[in-house]
């Protein structure tokens, strides 16, 4: 079962090609700081503007740093069936733990279509999969009929709600044991734990990993109060981290941190200057101790 905080790592670039090194280390910094879980190849990772050979590379490159500490969970999805599944194909023969599979974009499948996708995909795939839900960005939404029908395959393990939709939340928690529900909206990461949520894969994990680590412990224990701080604490970290398009804002901060370049692919740019000035103000004013990190 997968839970805990989740990070969604950034694809480190360097004057246009992929920066291994400093995706390595990315990984060896998550795994000192208790991260549980590593989604590589995902949005954040800037997946749609990699080569299929770079996507395979990265996850080789995190496995190979990750020295079997921690799961590795790929992200394969596409707006074809047969091209995920090629992706799940390439990613399962280089020992991933898990598939990370959003919902086709674009072309609006039905909820037929999207329950025969997936099962598709499942049929063909011993690796466990999380559904990946993300209206926002594919213009299509999973329902709650649809996720239970899925949850009764033996290797659909878990969704990730980007949607923001409590209610599927509390319904799939009150229907379904041993099923992975997990936060994709960091400023929600607690209230959906209160419902019935067990991690998040997160964008804000990229910066700081140990806070995101030691809030889901304390959820694990039943300390909300004590998560309620944490989460409280990176309010202003989990808006300014979308005050542009994702990863825009996540490299701006890592640069920062000197962990990466702050370099994107096409058709994503740098973040603004004025942005730029946003961001160190707020990291300054409230999270001054991530530059240590």
């Amino acid at each position: 079962m997968f839970k805990g905080s989740i990070v969604a790592i950034v694809t480190p670039f360097n004057n246009g090609r992929v920066d291994k090194k400093a995706l390595s280390e990315l990984v060896k910094w998550h795994i000192k700081n208790k991260t549980d879980a590593i989604v590589v190849n995902g949005t954040t990772g800037e997946a749609p503007t990699l080569s299929r050979e770079e996507q395979k590379e990265n996850i080789y490159t995190v496995i190979e740093a990750s020295e079997s500490k921690i799961p590795i969970i790929a992200g394969v999805g596409s707006n074809s069936t047969e091209h995920t599944i090629e992706n799940a194909k390439t990613a399962i023969s280089c020992g991933v733990d898990g598939l990370l599979v959003v919902t086709p974009y674009y072309n609006k499948p039905s909820q037929e279509g999207l329950y025969q996708h997936y099962k598709r995909i499942s049929e063909l795939s011993p690796t466990p999969i999380i559904l990946y839900n993300v209206p926002g960005r594919t213009g299509v939404s999973l329902k709650t009929e649809t996720v239970l029908r899925l949850a009764e395959l033996k290797n659909v393990v878990g969704l990730k709600e980007a949607g923001g939709d409590f209610k599927m939340v509390m319904d799939l928690a009150a229907s379904l044991k041993n099923f992975s529900i997990l936060c994709g909206d960091d400023a929600l990461n607690l209230p959906m734990a209160v419902i019935g949520a067990c991690g998040a894969i997160s964008v804000t994990a990229n910066v700081v990993p140990n806070l995101l680590s030691k809030m889901y412990k304390l959820i694990e224990r039943g300390d909300f109060e004590g998560a309620k701080k944490i989460h409280l604490r990176l309010r202003y970290l989990n808006s300014i981290l979308f005050i542009e398009s994702n990863p825009i804002p996540v490299k701006a901060v890592l640069s920062l941190m000197k962990k990466i370049k702050n370099e994107l692919r096409l058709p994503l740019t740098p973040i603004s200057k004025d942005n730029m000035k946003k961001i160190r103000s707020i990291i300054d004013k409230h999270y001054s101790e991530i530059y240590k990190l």
